[in-house]
């Protein structure tokens, strides 16, 4: 398990906030304490195992699949009482119980339908067996609604029997007795009423001596008594015997389902808590979809690297203000251990640094995290967090004398799998012994070969980059010009403080404004100059390279839009030309079918006919459609008007005509006796020897 230090560590990284998002996902009592008792696994083996299960969960959500953990009531109190000799459960619990065992083999079934399609989530069921036996119990004792049945034991059958027949009697007999009264004048407006279970007649006051009964009592206006009468009395008396018997006969039913079912406890209890887990990991799958997160790739080594990394809160916080989130990319690996984020105050260098140690610890807790899923995320055995005000009323500590006993923390503990947080290193002390110490701190953090970052102004910080090995720089980028911090970090340089910028842009006067400068250390002063200088070029580089990028997008749009017509053109061309050849079979379909019936007419008449002469020429209207032959002589007549005929061997771009119907064409292939023969805009396959050369006549 990973240790933190300070004990508030993963406090300071709002995991706890992470925690309480995914603890609203949760729908059991048994998921939830598993999300106050979360852990950071330091082996890859089970961090692995957690993320797998979880994305494998976030892709049956995605998927619109329903997984069936739909048992949801906390059973800890019924699994207690399981284990307690002489114990019983009402109807109800030994109906919960039945339905998680049912819960329990739907599970089941429902991974074996899916054929090893989520091997992580299926492997923390496969050791499970459903125990038919547990719900063949129950549902023999207890009906849908938690009642015992009739059929439970032959006593009790027989109870209700008899209970049944004495209401009966009784309610017939009450019922005679109230018309009775009622014709009798005796009864009040509400005519009957129940007291202590026993059925009463409502009478006036005044006729109480007049009828028998025992008298149960009366009303607040005292007009009305309540009196059962004497013919049900004995009656009631048998209903109330025979109802204590059911009770004592349910209770003993119930003590010995109780008994039955103790022996399934660890299985049930298991079942429990296999259905806690599920819907642990599903709450983490929810989370997931809502933070548009990934499972990154693990490495066993200490590091990490983050492609568009967001953090998640400040991401679902934007995402409901419809406002846009700067994602987040960065290195820590053995070459570049220790990053130092410079740059104005309020511009982001604490929601980077919060970011990356969030996330590590997300990944370590088994929950996917929004960047990329090409990122990798390496496992570390320590996080030491140093953020936000120090200060210890209790030990009677200031800010400073707490920041130096953390970092004594730091020297003493820090090793090569240690990944820290250092907010504002050196602050809250004079500003050149602060510095001092704090490079001194810095270059013994690097000796250690521990990872992680640390935000400053101290400029001397900002040179380590040049001098001390495994330390580099990053800055927040700002906008001079709107005075408007631009949240994005970037690596390899340092970042100006905008000290004089942001006082300008305040408001605060010049002459005040020049006496710090002239205050200010002349090389402190060029110092700050040049980063800022540096890093407004990199801004407005920024900003060109977005336009360029921008420019490039547009244009691979308006190349897949071109792409996109130019398969309809030729898709359309096609469609033409399947429907022109269809409709061309067709009609050859339609006269072959038609000469085909004709002939049959024709060899009919042959056979009968006298005169063979009339079939002959019937025979000769079939082979040559009189049509046919009208239209061919009007196509040759309007080629022999605009073509004369050259003759000669065909050769590729040579118009050469048909010698039947007199189509006009060009030759563009030969293949042997075949040749391709384009006709207006549509290529035709021809014999070649159908075909002569000819030549377009000169216009007069």
């Amino acid at each position: 398990m990973m240790l933190l230090y300070p004990a508030n560590a993963a406090e300071s990284l709002e995991f706890n906030k992470v925690s309480e998002l995914l603890l609203h996902k949760c729908r059991t009592d048994a998921a939830r304490e598993r999300v106050e008792n979360i852990r950071f696994h330091t082996a890859s083996g089970h961090m692995q195992k957690e993320l797998n299960q979880t994305n494998e969960f976030k892709m049956i959500l995605q998927s619109g699949d329903h997984f069936p953990n739909d048992f949801t009531r906390n059973l800890e109190r019924e699994l207690k009482l399981l284990q307690i000799t002489g114990s019983i459960l009402t109807g109800e619990q030994l109906l919960s119980c039945m339905k998680l065992a049912l819960n329990m083999r739907d599970i089941l079934l429902w991974f074996k339908k899916q054929n090893d399609l989520f091997p992580a989530l299926s492997a923390i069921s496969a050791h499970i067996t459903y125990e038919k036996s547990i719900t063949e119990m129950i549902s023999s004792v207890i009906d849908d609604t938690g009642m015992v049945k009739d059929t439970a034991s032959k006593e009790l059958m027989s109870i209700r029997s008899e209970l049944g027949k004495a209401r009966h009697a009784a309610r017939r007999t009450f019922d005679v007795v109230l018309r009775k009264l009622g014709k009798a004048g005796y009864l009040g407006d509400i005519g009957e009423s129940f007291f202590n279970g026993r059925r009463t007649a409502a009478v006036l006051a005044e006729y109480k001596r007049i009828v028998k009964g025992i008298l149960h009592g009366e009303s607040d206006t005292q007009k009305t008594v309540f009196i059962e009468p004497e013919e049900t009395i004995d009656l009631n008396n048998e209903i109330f015997s025979l109802e204590r018997e059911e009770q004592r006969e349910i209770h003993r039913i119930l003590v010995q389902a109780t008994k039955d079912l103790a022996v399934y406890g660890p299985q049930l209890d298991t079942y429990y808590h296999l259905c806690g887990i599920y819907d642990y990991i599903r709450a983490k799958g929810l989370l997931a979809i809502d933070m548009g997160a990934y499972m990154p790739r693990i490495s066993p080594h200490p590091g990490l690297h983050l492609i568009k990394a967001y953090h998640p809160l400040l991401l679902l916080r934007n995402k409901a203000a419809n406002k846009p989130t700067i994602p987040l990319n960065l290195t820590l690996d053995r070459q570049n251990r220790i990053l130092i984020i410079s740059g104005p105050n309020a511009g982001g260098k604490t929601v980077s640094m919060k970011t990356v140690g969030l996330l590590q610890l997300m990944a370590q807790a088994g929950l996917l995290i929004p960047a990329d899923e090409n990122s990798e995320i390496g496992i570390f055995k320590q996080l030491m967090v140093q953020i936000g005000d120090t200060q210890s009323i209790e030990h009677e500590l200031s800010t400073y004398s707490a920041h130096l006993q953390n970092m004594k923390y730091y020297m003493d503990f820090a090793n090569g799998k240690t990944l820290f947080f250092i907010d504002e290193l050196g602050s809250g002390s004079d500003p050149n012994l602060g510095g001092a110490f704090a490079e001194a701190i810095v270059e013994e953090l690097a000796a250690k070969n521990a990872l992680g970052i640390i935000t400053t102004h101290y400029l001397n910080l900002k040179v380590m980059a040049g001098k001390v090995k495994g330390i580099f720089n990053g800055a927040m980028a700002f906008d001079e010009e709107r005075l408007e911090p631009l949240y994005q970090l970037t690596l390899g340089k340092p970042g100006s403080s905008y000290t004089f910028a942001i006082a300008q842009r305040s408001g605060l006067p010049e002459a005040v404004i020049e006496r710090a400068r002239q205050l200010t250390q002349r090389e402190h002063f060029k110092l700050d100059k040049m980063l800022h200088q540096t890093e407004q070029q990199s801004v407005r580089l920024s900003d060109k390279e977005k336009e360029l990028d921008r420019l490039l997008k547009a244009n691979e749009k308006l190349k897949k839009d071109y792409e996109i017509l130019t398969d309809k053109e030729k898709l359309k061309q096609q469609h033409d030309t399947l429907v022109l050849q269809n409709k061309i079979k067709k009609e050859e379909l339609d006269y072959l079918r038609d000469t085909e019936r004709k002939f049959k007419q024709i060899i009919h008449d042959w056979k009968k006919a006298d005169n063979k002469q009339d079939v002959i020429n019937a025979a000769e209207n079939v082979l040559f459609r009189k049509k046919q032959i009208e239209s061919n002589a009007a196509a040759a007549k309007k080629a022999d008007k605009n073509y004369e005929l050259v003759g000669g061997k065909p050769k590729i771009g040579d118009t050469v005509r048909n010698k039947i119907n007199h189509q006009v064409g060009v030759l563009n292939e030969l293949r042997d006796k075949k040749a391709i023969v384009k006709i207006g805009n549509l290529p035709f396959t021809v014999s070649i020897n159908e075909w002569v050369v000819v030549r377009k006549k000169e216009t007069k």
